[in-house]
Parts: structure tokens; C-alpha cells; sequence
């Protein structure tokens, strides 16, 4: 009887740690090294990266997607516009206080600033606080 002809009663464990993944030896199908065989490694997505690359802006910041009226001030109105006149958007435009934005009659607000001797009609306008209590705009039109 020679060494290699004896059997063992129980059969051997084998402490099998290096990979530690089934059956595919000490790498487990994961190569050698770099990154990809480090344990808890992970890749990102591309689309992450995308959005780690991009900065960020700090704080709350809104655009309103509305477009605000174009402010017109009483002052320059009673300098354009004789006592009594009707003002509208179009009026305006024609006497080149106000442009068209893209193409349309932009929607108008008065504000005030203006001496209030003159008295005018208003229609299709807003109206800023100061410019409503004014005496130029005692003429409104009733809705």
C-alpha cells in the first residue's frame, strides 16, 4: 500500500475563499484587477454622469413663463396725448410708447408719475396703484 492508495473515511472540506462565486475558480469570472473586480465597485449609469457634470444652480429660481405688461408712465402719456383722449393699446403704439412683442399688441399698464392736470379715457389697460388714484385716470370707462 503506497500513499496514494489510501482513501480518506470522511470526505475533505476545501476552504475555497479567494472570488467567492460558485464554481468558476479563484476570480469568479470577474478577471484580475481594476475596478470591475473590486468588491461593492459599481459603474454609473450614463445618464447620471450626465447629470453630475451639470451645475447646479443654488437657491429658488422661477421664470414665469407670463409675459408682463409693458409699463407705460402717466407722465409720458399727458406729454403725447391731449386732455380727453381715449387711450388703448393701439393708441399707444401709434405714438410709439409701446412695441409689438412677437408680432402682438403686448398687454399695458399704466403706472403713475405724471402731474394729473389732464383727463383721459381708458380702455383695455391695467392700472398700477399709484397710476388708478391718480386724477388723470378719473375717466374710466365701467366694465
Amino acid at each position: 500500500m503506497q500513499i496514494h492508495n489510501v482513501i480518506p473515511k470522511t470526505k475533505r472540506i476545501r476552504v475555497h475563499r479567494i472570488g467567492r462565486g460558485g464554481k468558476r475558480g479563484t476570480y469568479s469570472g470577474r478577471g484580475i484587477k481594476g475596478q470591475k473586480a473590486r468588491a461593492g465597485a459599481k459603474i454609473r449609469p450614463a445618464e447620471r454622469e450626465i447629470l453630475k457634470r451639470i451645475p447646479k444652480l443654488r437657491g429658488y429660481r422661477f421664470k414665469s413663463f407670463r409675459e408682463s405688461p409693458v409699463a407705460v408712465s402717466m407722465r409720458k402719456i399727458e406729454e403725447r396725448f391731449p386732455a380727453g383722449a381715449t387711450i388703448t393699446p393701439e393708441a399707444l403704439f401709434k405714438k410709439n410708447l409701446i412695441r409689438r412683442v412677437k408680432g402682438r399688441m403686448p398687454r399695458v399698464k399704466i403706472v403713475g408719475g405724471g402731474k394729473g392736470g389732464k383727463v383721459f379715457a381708458f380702455k383695455g389697460v391695467l392700472f398700477s396703484h399709484s397710476a388708478s388714484r391718480s386724477s388723470a385716470a378719473l375717466a374710466l370707462p365701467k366694465k
